[in-house]
């Protein structure tokens, strides 16, 4: 922790309460102490910092104006709640952030009283904070709801569609638009500062809706213009008339970092008899840590690093990342085929897509958050004959999941879906865990779902991506690195629902889907060591099965596993399924699956999270054992008559 004769008024704060019997002079000194705190504690942990540091006047500001937690403040994504978290009763855990046991890196729910709603996806807050809204008016309770949405949140339609229902909140509602990216004010100087202080005061609000009600006696050309008048004047002025159009009044732009603008500018708010309320707010990325100012990514999200020089932690030098190996058999494909496309949803570097869209800036398409749209798009251009990739992690890709069923699966068009993220993600935790993409694709008529035992297979199933145009296919990879196996020179085109052998033995099969083929590999030595012949199968495609490959090692083995980086329903849902139209298991098979459990795991370092979900070699090893009614002393237990 930061020394303590270094936050003297920090170390006097646990709650919003305590924050609240300040003196306003004292807030300047607070926040600073409160940065100070952030970038210790993530210098510690790693995580999201320049998101956080942007936000901490905003952060002090709010729980200062606002009744928190009656108010119910709702953070949009989270990535920026670390200075919550500090203020709200959690700087004793702080440095427990993303780790096993520790903090959440998000808003949850269970682990705060000041955590009215658990977010980790984007343009969530808004609809949240309605329903708080709409309810506290329902039930006569006092209490508002404050959205805090970033510019790069609001390209996504839900908030829109959010702010197009949120008339009826009236003043319980106030939006607070984060705008760190100076993507929609112009600089924000002492002018707008006044003007947004003088704009949300009673006395403007009022005559606003004054004329209002004016213009509403007046004959129609005369009231229209005045209407026109008025927007244009506050469009010169604030830029507010899309907002204002969707039943706000808007506020702003605020400087998010002077405190002298921000508390008069929320008092007024909080006070307003009108509303909602949007508050347009610009704040800087990183700010008051000069390297995350400095860096391109202003610290988005960084390993453990040292405070004073703002150095990162390296990782170990080792194989390339999957995204990486994605990335560059994307930009070797686009190298001979022109039709090859790539799509992303605000996620250029982390899909790996940033070589491609360096080669190839006119066929790379970066959406926003906008993954309803990303998949629609996908499908019109496949529709008109180019080869479209689709590269979305596997936890975003759930938002869109009417579009790939509706304009994708019913249409059997051939897009390439690229689902990063499949399985356990380790420190994002449960909001970012890839646990269901297997269920939800392979459901689906026309549907091909592959999935890579290492980064060679990865880029064989790129290659094989491009050439299937008779509809739509995904292929799933973890986040991390690979394993280490040399990438081949030249990709080979894989047979659609053909697996392979990697290991042939006579008594237990062991089916595996992606990479978890190397414990599989580890499981089969040790049953080996017990005098267990073990065949290994790398079935590469959940969707379609290799049906004669599975028909024969059922038939020709004592047990099955089936092992998969998924949620129920998948692989071994398959398997069993066709295991049982065959009538594979009327003959006595010990048939057992391997799968995530049914649970939200949270964070943890990945492989402490397998092992507690039972995919690593020694749960294989046990279900095998258990199968063959094996003993603790490896002895056979004859079952009763």
């Amino acid at each position: 922790m930061v020394d303590a004769s270094t936050t003297p008024l920090l170390d006097t704060v646990d709650t919003p309460a305590d924050l609240r019997r300040l003196a306003p002079a004292d807030l300047r000194q607070l926040a600073d102490e409160l940065r100070q705190e952030t970038i210790s504690a993530v210098g510690v942990t790693g995580g999201h910092l320049g998101s956080g540091l942007g936000v901490v006047e905003l952060t002090v500001a709010i729980h200062y104006v606002f009744d928190t937690p009656r108010d119910r403040l709702v953070w949009d994504v989270g990535h920026q709640c670390y200075p919550h978290k500090i203020l709200t009763g959690r700087r004793d855990r702080i440095r427990t952030l993303r780790m096993g046991g520790g903090l959440s890196g998000f808003t949850k729910r269970s682990e705060s009283e000041y955590d009215p709603f658990g977010a980790a996806h984007s343009s969530t807050s808004i609809s949240a904070s309605l329903g708080f809204a709409i309810a506290n008016k329902i039930a006569d309770q006092p209490g508002k709801a404050i959205a805090v949405i970033g510019d790069g949140a609001m390209s996504a339609g839900m908030a829109y569609e959010a702010m197009n229902n949120a008339e009826a909140a009236g003043n319980r509602l106030v939006v607070i638009l984060n705008d760190n990216d100076m993507s929609i004010a112009p600089p924000v100087g002492g002018l707008s500062g006044y003007l947004a202080r003088l704009a949300s005061s009673k006395e403007f609000l009022g005559l606003r809706d004054l004329a209002k009600r004016v213009a509403k006696r007046l004959p129609r050309p005369l009231a229209t213009s005045l209407k026109k008048t008025d927007e244009f004047a506050r469009g010169m002025a604030m830029g507010g008339t899309l907002f204002e159009e969707l039943g706000f009044y808007y506020v702003g732009p605020v400087d998010g970092h002077n405190l002298d603008q921000l508390i008069p500018v929320l008092e007024n708010v909080r006070d307003a008899v009108d509303g909602p309320i949007l508050v347009h707010v610009v704040t800087q990325k990183g700010k008051g840590y000069a390297p995350a100012e400095a860096a391109a990514d202003k610290y988005h999200g960084v390993q453990r690093f040292d405070v004073i020089t703002g150095t990162q932690a390296k990782a170990p030098p080792g194989p390339p990342q999957y995204q990486n190996v994605f990335g560059q058999a994307l930009v070797d494909a686009a190298k001979t085929d022109s039709r090859v496309v790539a799509i992303t949803a605000a996620m250029p570097s982390g899909t790996g897509l940033d070589a491609f869209a360096k080669n190839y800036p006119d066929r790379f398409f970066d959406v926003g958050i906008a993954e309803q749209h990303a998949v629609t798009f996908a499908a019109g251009l496949a529709a008109q004959g180019m080869r479209p990739f689709c590269a979305i992690y596997s936890t975003f890709l759930q938002r869109a999941y009417d579009q790939v069923v509706h304009d994708v699966a019913i249409q059997n068009l051939p897009v390439r879906f690229a689902i990063d993220r499949a399985g356990l993600v380790g420190a994002d935790g449960a909001t970012h865990a890839g646990s269901f993409d297997v269920t939800y694709l392979a459901s689906l008529p026309n549907f091909v779902v592959m999935a890579p035992s290492d980064e060679a297979e990865l880029v064989h199933m790129v290659h094989t991506a491009v050439a299937h145009d008779s509809g739509p296919i995904a292929v799933r990879y973890p986040r991390g690195n690979g394993v280490g196996v040399a990438l081949p020179a030249t990709p080979e085109l894989l047979e659609i629902g053909k697996g392979r052998i990697v290991r042939q033995g006579q008594k237990v099969a062991i089916l595996s889907l992606g990479t978890r083929l190397g414990e599989a590999q580890k499981a089969a030595e040790a049953l080996e060591a017990r005098g267990l012949s073990t065949t290994i199968a790398d079935l590469r495609f959940a969707k379609p099965l290799d049906e004669g490959m599975i028909r024969k090692l059922l038939s020709t083995h004592e047990v099955a596993v089936t092992i998969e980086e998924g949620s129920i329903g998948g692989l071994g849902a398959h398997v069993l399924t066709f295991a049982s139209d065959e009538g594979l298991i009327d003959a006595g098979l010990k048939l057992r699956t391997l799968r995530l459990p049914d649970t939200f795991q949270d964070q943890d370092k990945p492989e402490v999270q397998y092992a507690e979900a039972g995919l690593d070699a020694e749960a294989i090893v046990d279900t095998v054992l258990k199968a063959l009614r094996y003993n603790s002393d490896g002895v056979v237990e004859h079952a009763r008559a």
